[in-house]
């Protein structure tokens, strides 16, 4: 569980946006701006896992990116232990990156082909100059086996391992520099079933082993559910629900939360039909004047169009996006 102890959160975002310009000729005229990312607040306590969940396109990637400085917010704060990342110089940049580290999607092409998976654990050590030749074959060794590969697979290439085996030579590659912050950005979703849950504990002892802080993004509400602390809901750019994860799935507040719960197949064959088309209705039908979800949502006013609705804290800890949901 998270450890507040220091009473101040690793990560602190504070109306974070990022937005990429749409052109419709030759001559590059701006048409219009994609809201990826529209105003989003969220901290993120030491050792916590917080779950970002949300359909496909509503900018959970991109947010993950613009924490790493992948990419670089169209505006907003993002402070790390209180530190603002924008004003940091290149040297300290460089100290933050391994402080902060990614573990990505697709096993099969975020890992080099023409490297080893020695040199692959090892880049990061390379790259910011920790110790010698020999320790970092020590490290990389260490690594493998923490990961539960091989060690002696070391002179291996990606190709000759399994989507899993590659899985876990990216989180050992991640690992490698001891960082804080782990961003899981869909780090299931590429993996077969019944690979998934051994990748899951493994990221849940590590956790524990090492006080980890993860920000878990997934579309896999089962998986946010084992795992997370904490769950923050996203529809198009921006945070809907934020609320500690027993409680979001107990008793949804937001309705698109509701429309994404009800999406989950069930086991039970007296439970109603729910429509597919429901839950996956296209993302560009947003209304940056006003509410993102009034367009299907079946509580909509006059307000909801008209006007943006702040996050407020209906309950304890429990953050919601709604006009129509009172503290």
């Amino acid at each position: 569980m998270a450890d507040r102890e220091d009473g101040r959160p690793v990560l602190s975002l504070r109306q974070v946006t990022r937005h990429y310009p749409v052109t419709r000729s030759i001559f590059g005229r701006q048409a219009g701006v994609i809201r990826a990312v529209d105003g989003v607040d969220l901290t993120i306590e030491r050792s916590e896992t917080l779950g970002l969940v949300g359909e496909s396109g509503c900018g959970k990637s991109t947010l993950g990116r613009v924490i790493l400085r992948l990419e670089e917010p169209t505006s907003g704060e993002i402070l790390f232990h209180g530190r603002d990342m924008s004003t940091l110089s290149r040297l300290e940049i460089r100290d933050l990156r391994k402080r902060m580290q990614a573990v990505f999607q697709d096993p099969y092409s975020s890992l080099n082909p023409r490297l080893s998976v020695g040199r692959i654990i090892a880049e990061g050590l390379v790259i910011h100059g920790k110790g010698s030749a020999a320790d970092r074959k020590a490290r990389v060794r260490e690594l493998m086996d923490l990961v539960g590969l091989h060690p002696e697979d070391v002179h291996r290439y990606p190709h000759e391992f399994s989507g899993g085996q590659r899985q876990r030579i990216g989180i050992a590659r991640a690992l490698a520099l001891q960082p804080e912050v782990v961003i899981c950005d869909e780090p299931l979703s590429a993996l077969d079933v019944s690979i998934q849950a051994q990748i899951l504990n493994l990221f849940q002892d590590l956790q524990e082993r090492f006080r980890l802080t993860y920000l878990f993004i997934s579309h896999d509400l089962s998986v946010v559910r084992h795992i997370s602390d904490r769950v923050a809901v996203m529809y198009l750019g921006r945070l809907v629900e934020l609320a500690p994860t027993r409680e979001l799935f107990q008793e949804p507040l937001h309705p698109y939360t509701h429309t994404l719960l009800n999406a989950v197949p069930s086991l039970d064959p007296d439970a109603p039909r729910r429509s597919r088309a429901q839950a996956i209705e296209s993302a560009a039908a947003g209304n940056p004047a006003g509410c993102n979800f009034s367009h299907r949502c079946p509580e909509e006013s006059i307000d909801c169009r008209e006007q943006t609705p702040p996050l407020v804290e209906i309950r304890p800890f429990h953050w919601v996006r709604c006009f129509r949901r009172e503290p």
